[in-house]
């Protein structure tokens, strides 16, 4: 596929985003960011990608209305951008069944553990990192993996561990394993490219 268009979907700051667009630029990854979308409007990723000259849209049910469905309006707008991978960067909402089905095996998201372990529905952020600490595990880690209709079930493709240190509070561990996570993204992305 030659450069592949790259959307990418956050609610916040978007991090393994700006790594991957670090990566463009610097020629490690052969690929176009085209488009990025939160669900909140007061995201800093929208302002980094304005700054970034890619498209950024704030697309939320709240903004759509009743009317329309949230849905309805990502897979539109990812298929008028033709997207050829979608990538979830702290992404907090659950993709919809015309989203998974058009993009199968083209979505990918990080999750913040090895999965299978530390995975599913209200698993995200310190709560992954407090489940580690409070397990007593020796190592964690961060897993790039294929979105599918459940939580941080799809096929994993790319994982990388890091110990857990006998001092770790939730922060600390999370500050480590948000360290691995922009590198662990372009690793699969390249890997996908290559394939």
């Amino acid at each position: 596929m030659a450069r592949p268009n790259l959307a990418f979907l956050a609610s916040h700051n978007g991090s393994g985003m700006r790594e991957i667009v670090r990566a463009v630029r610097s020629k490690e990854l052969d690929a176009v960011p085209n488009l990025v979308v939160s669900n909140n409007a007061q995201s800093s990723v929208l302002a980094y990608a304005a700054e970034a000259g890619i498209k950024a849209v704030h697309l939320s049910q709240t903004k759509l209305g009743p009317e329309l469905n949230l849905d309805t309006e990502l897979e539109k707008l990812l298929l008028a951008h033709r997207i050829d991978y979608v990538v979830l960067s702290g992404f907090l909402l659950k993709l919809g069944p015309k989203v998974l089905k058009t993009f199968d095996r083209r979505i990918l998201n990080i999750h913040p553990s090895l999965l299978p372990a530390y995975g599913g529905k209200g698993m995200f952020g310190e709560r992954v990192h407090h489940a580690v600490l409070s397990a007593g595990e020796k190592q964690s880690g961060a897993s790039v993996h294929y979105v599918d209709a459940e939580y941080d079930t799809g096929k994993v493709i790319a994982q990388k561990r890091v110990p857990v240190m006998l001092d770790d509070t939730v922060q600390s561990l999370a500050k480590r394993v948000a360290s691995i996570e922009g590198a662990l993204l372009l690793e699969a992305l390249v890997s996908l490219d290559q394939g």
